[in-house]
């Protein structure tokens, strides 16, 4: 039943994607190279199970862990995963299930175990190493545009970085989409600076103020958000940051973000 976990429509959209492989000499040619397939396969065993990259079943999913896990860093280095994230936002908004208008952003910190790059004090984590993810989905909670940071970074910063990494959403006839009309924060965004720069960039902010009591109605919009990091926290793997390359630990969370996109393409909720 592994297989049930790379679904066939996944493995065909990165089939498409991946680089070719490098021509193999004649005279000596070697070992041949670990299917595709099965690394795909132990990359997401691992993002779902969160055993060790060793812990992987070789005899049911065709490729040891470690095989695996070269494959990621191979894949995260020829930039699979944001080629792959354009590619899923173009068919949503083909298929008029990605509402842009309204977008919403939070953060949710995560223990890095081993440290590494953008790794910080937690400030709710007794001060231990932590990171942080920062998450903006649309109104029906597709994500967007992940970023990751130092557990100590406050979410005040990451409002323009995330709106920086939303890529070109093609899919319809036009210029692509870029920027929502509206943006929902919870109060750890309310800084009147950093509303005028939304508005600058032709975005209304709509942040909840703090020292107001609650019964704003801004929660209707923006629980999706919540909602997203329940999914993603649902790949066990993403729990706790275990990897101490940031860059491989963004590639997972990436292609969490892909299978919920998928999800959302063949069931619109």
């Amino acid at each position: 039943m592994l297989d049930d976990l790379v679904p066939d429509d996944l493995r065909e959209r990165v089939a498409t994607l991946l680089p070719p492989h490098p021509p193999r000499r004649r005279r000596y040619p070697g070992r041949l190279p670990s299917d595709d397939r099965a690394a795909l396969l132990g990359i997401v065993y691992v993002l779902c199970k969160g055993v060790n990259r060793r812990d992987v079943p070789a005899e049911r999913t065709g490729c040891s862990g470690v095989t695996a896990w070269r494959r990621l860093r191979d894949w995260t280095e020829t930039g699979l995963w944001p080629r792959l994230h354009e590619v899923l936002l173009a068919e949503l908004r083909m298929a008029g299930l990605l509402e842009l208008d309204d977008a919403a952003i939070d953060g949710s910190h995560v223990r890095a175990l081993k440290g590494g790059l953008h790794t910080g004090p937690s400030p709710v984590d007794r001060g231990r190493p932590g990171s942080k993810h920062h998450l903006i989905v649309d109104r029906y909670g597709t994500p967007l545009a992940v970023t990751l940071t130092g557990g100590n970074r406050h979410d005040v910063t990451q409002p323009l970085p995330l709106l920086d990494a939303i890529p070109p959403i093609r899919g319809l006839r036009g210029l692509p989409r870029r920027r929502p009309r509206r943006l929902f924060a919870d109060r750890g965004h309310d800084y009147d600076e950093y509303r005028r720069i939304l508005r600058r960039r032709g975005i209304t902010p709509r942040i909840a103020r703090r020292g107001v009591a609650h019964g704003s109605g801004l929660g209707q919009t923006r629980w999706v958000v919540e909602r997203t990091f329940a999914w993603l926290h649902q790949f066990k793997r993403l729990r706790i940051r275990y990897e101490i390359r940031a860059d491989l630990h963004e590639s997972l969370r990436q292609l969490a973000c892909s299978i919920i996109r998928l999800r959302r393409l063949r069931t619109s909720f």
